[in-house]
């Protein structure tokens, strides 16, 4: 007998589905089960592979999936730290403050809709990649577990307290003078944000810091524009310094300026690199981000003493590689930002809040009409696309993009400008002489995803709307409408 579920759900990053659908109790129990299984065979002297730390996020199912998810790990004789509901990067913090413990999960399916949930797993401080995920589910899927001799102990830890006082001893007092709105959309990141930056001296106007898993106001997603308009319209009114705004699971940031606009992802990445870089002395630091990044990001960290590398979208590509290339810093388009510098290595968005507003408010102790907007202006410019999604069910996006890849080595004058170099690092990420144009099919939902840059606006539209006609094609002979 073995155990029936879509493969689908066990994905690259993390586990993810609909509830009730592809997620359910019963599996949540299996996969506590094939998650003490799996850390047992990769015990190793020195750890105590039989504990570990669960907490989940704001959905409506979470503390059931969260209850069975314990039960599998507690019936294998696996101790469990309960976190409760926080957000996911204090489940990766509590691994460097309870000592025993040797993995966390945490129950959230970040910024999908309410009807889905899932879980993001380490073992050891790392996040499992896509191989590892794939032997949890074929452990899951066994039907008869190894019996455990003793059943495990669960205990409540408040690991929001500790984050609070472990970040306060650094950012203490370098928000004074900043009013900042924070939103938190109703997920996890209004339990720990406000009181950590008010603590750290900034006055703070929340929006929707009570968790709710139906996300009433609006959904938790910074990377969609749509849902920072709220906050957008409290910076204006209440002339506030700038905005913050966490995902569902709070390890993603979306910022916007003093006059309502968002900052990219690169832009925010850069702020931070330049802030490190500023810092070095006598050494070269690297740092890791992904395909869909402008150019710009690469160029002006190497043109300020750093080493830029591009890698494949995703939190777990990245986190894995900033550890292998031994990065001080990380980050996607996405705004996931990792810190190595001064932190422990993962992405949070909170962690990621307390470096902006110690840059900020360091900037502006010093010149007190200086303000995010006139900052942001004097960066080097690009003209470059929002990032555009193109509905493409997950059995057909990966054979498309092999397609594509194979078409454009063939034809490098299909575009207005002859394509240069053609990355395949993740996806499809063509280079001109003044720009790129990316495809690549997303690590979590049935899309494409694509960005575009150039030195003009005629060139950004032919890349788009060349791309936009040869995918149409692609999508036609697989009989998928654009």
């Amino acid at each position: 007998m073995s155990m029936d579920f879509n493969d689908v759900i066990f994905g690259k990053n993390d586990i993810r589905g609909k509830v009730g659908q592809d997620i359910t109790p019963e599996l949540y129990r299996n996969i506590g089960k094939a998650y003490a299984q799996y850390i047992d065979q990769k015990n190793d002297a020195g750890f105590d592979t039989k504990s570990v730390s669960v907490g989940y996020d704001a959905r409506r199912h979470s503390p059931e999936l969260t209850e069975a998810l314990i039960e599998g790990l507690l019936e294998s004789g696996i101790n469990v730290y309960n976190i409760g509901l926080c957000p996911t990067p204090l489940g990766y913090f509590s691994e460097y403050k309870i000592p025993e413990i040797s993995g966390t999960l945490i129950v959230t399916a970040s910024h999908n809709p309410p009807e889905y949930n899932g879980i993001k797993m380490t073992h050891k401080k790392v996040i499992l990649p896509e191989e590892e995920i794939k032997k949890l589910r074929d452990l899951t899927r066994q039907a008869n577990f190894p019996k455990s001799q003793a059943k495990g102990e669960c205990r409540e830890y408040d690991i929001i307290s500790e984050y609070i006082n472990t970040y306060l001893k650094d950012f203490e007092g370098t928000g004074k003078g900043l009013k900042i709105v924070v939103d938190s959309a109703n997920a996890t990141g209004g339990v720990v944000a406000p009181e950590l930056y008010r603590k750290m001296g900034c006055e703070v106007i929340e929006l929707y810091s009570e968790p709710d898993g139906n996300f009433p106001n609006h959904h938790p997603n910074p990377s969609d524009l749509k849902t920072l308009e709220d906050l957008k319209a409290k910076i204006i009114e209440a002339r506030a310094d700038f905005g913050i705004a966490f995902d569902g699971d709070s390890d993603r940031i979306g910022i916007v300026d003093n006059n309502g606009v968002n900052l990219a992802g690169d832009q925010l990445i850069l702020i931070f690199a330049l802030d490190i870089l500023s810092e070095s002395r006598n050494k070269i630091p690297t740092f890791v981000s992904e395909v869909k990044c402008s150019q710009l990001l690469y160029d002006t960290i190497e043109q300020n003493g750093g080493r830029a590398v591009m890698w494949k979208t995703g939190h777990g590509f990245i986190k894995n590689k900033m550890k292998q290339e031994n990065a001080l810093m990380a980050g996607e388009m996405s705004g996931h930002i990792f810190f190595k510098d001064r932190n422990f290595g993962y992405d949070d968005a909170i962690y990621a809040g307390c470096r902006f507003i110690e840059i900020i408010g360091e900037k502006k102790s010093k010149d007190s009409d200086f303000n995010v907007s006139k900052f942001i202006s004097s960066f080097p410019k690009t003209i470059t696309s929002e990032e555009v999604r193109i509905p493409c069910l997950d059995e057909y996006k990966y054979k498309i993009a092999e397609e594509l890849q194979k078409d454009f080595a063939l034809k490098p004058d299909i575009f207005c400008n002859k394509i240069e170099n053609v990355i395949t690092i993740d996806g499809v990420r063509l280079v001109f002489n003044d720009g790129f144009a990316l495809i690549r099919a997303s690590n979590t939902e049935p899309v494409f995803t694509l960005r575009f840059e150039a030195a003009t606006q005629e060139n950004l539209a032919n890349y788009k709307e060349k791309m936009f006609q040869i995918v149409e094609e692609k999508l036609q002979k697989f009989k998928m409408p654009l």
